[in-house]
């Protein structure tokens, strides 16, 4: 069993504060599995939100009712709370009526849980975001020539805790594909009634072909035969419901510097290659550079999560053409990197260097990526 890093973070916010502990994260990546495994001396309930009689009990939000619900237990659990009806008043009034027992909720999809719980928890919670398995986590039990050799296999499959336990080429992609479906037509089209399922999906598709690249709305919007409006919106989706993440641009001269487009990376790039249905080896692919971007890119979101480390996070270019793949800006330092699958001696822009002097800058690749994720 991978021992989870977010445990750690956890139990830290146990036992430092009694706000109500939000944890994110999409389906099947081990939030409960992870909560199962929290080293506490606390009496423990166990609510599933997708059960309908506790769903039921919650919603009345009767008091005496509430109160033999919880009975004795000093600890809350409450799975898939966006599942409760009214969960942020809910948590409002476990928080406020009953200061002694603490409170755990996840949610597979930030679309309903995070509108629900943001007035009514105003001061009241702690939000985190769990992610699929990490490099830092496997670094517990394997090597980094380990690591390093089962390369490939992570970025043609993900880090998915059941993917990185399945054997065999066929069972992870029959996963995965489930997985694509558990995404969209769950947690997605389902919680808000999307009519054109179709339109969602050919848009997902469209951003899996050009992750590392910059993404015009407008064109997505004219390919798609929609509005842009509805583009963002479906985008604003699949970013709550934990599918993709957004880098906009670094820009302090927009003259010069591009800003009005972004990037959009993958959480799991196994998902990713699931959309396109594209499982060839890493060294037949043409996208093999711009696969290991989204790969490093995100190993290092989950490695600044679990350190609790906060930085903003830019990408970098001109229209010159000169450009970064990561901008880190931190205490008044600007932190570059450039991600190649082959380092090739690669040189820091000079009109970087020019316009942002108080800088580091470095090439991560498949040789040296250990100090930058592990």
């Amino acid at each position: 069993m991978i021992q989870r890093l977010f445990a750690n973070i956890i139990a830290k916010q146990l036992s430092v504060n009694n706000k109500v502990i939000v944890l994110y994260g999409a389906r099947q990546i081990g939030k409960t599995t992870m909560l199962k495994s929290l080293k506490t001396n606390k009496k423990t309930l166990w609510i599933n939100g997708d059960l309908k009689r506790n769903q039921d009990i919650l919603s009345q939000n009767d008091l005496t009712v509430i109160k033999d619900f919880i009975d004795d237990n000093e600890l809350l659990i409450i799975d898939e709370a966006q599942n409760i009806p009214n969960i942020g008043l809910v948590l409002k009034i476990l928080y406020d009526e009953f200061p002694n027992i603490q409170i755990i909720a996840t949610g597979s999809s930030a679309i309903e849980l995070a509108s629900e719980t943001k007035e009514p928890l105003t001061g009241r919670s702690k939000t985190f975001q769990m992610y699929p398995i990490s490099l830092m986590e496997l670094r517990k039990t394997k090597s980094i020539i380990d690591i390093k050799d089962e390369l490939p296999m992570y970025l043609k499959y993900g880090m998915y805790p059941e993917i990185l336990m399945l054997k065999g080429s066929e069972s992870k992609q029959a996963h995965l594909q489930e997985l694509v479906s558990a995404y969209l037509y769950k947690d997605i089209l389902q919680l808000n009634n999307i009519k054109h399922s179709d339109k969602i999906y050919k848009l997902l598709q469209l951003l899996a072909y050009q992750i590392g690249s910059l993404v015009s709305i407008h064109e997505i919007a004219n390919t798609l035969g929609i509005n842009q409006e509805t583009v963002n919106h479906y985008i604003d989706l699949l970013e709550k419901g934990f599918v993709i993440q957004r880098l906009s641009g670094l820009s302090n001269n927009p003259r010069k510097e591009i800003s009005k487009m972004d990037k959009f990376y993958f959480v799991d790039v196994g998902i990713r290659n699931a959309i396109i249905n594209n499982f060839n080896a890493i060294e037949l692919r043409n996208d093999k550079g711009a696969l290991w971007e989204n790969f490093i890119y995100i190993e290092r979101q989950k490695f600044l999560s679990y350190n609790e480390i906060v930085t903003r996070n830019y990408f970098w270019r001109r229209y010159s053409g000169a450009e970064i793949d990561l901008v880190e800006q931190k205490d008044g330092v600007f932190n570059a990197f450039e991600f190649k699958w082959l380092n090739k001696n690669t040189k820091v822009p000079k009109s970087w260097a020019e316009d942002y002097p108080n800088y580091t800058y470095n090439v991560v690749d498949t040789e040296n990526f250990k100090d930058f994720v592990i």
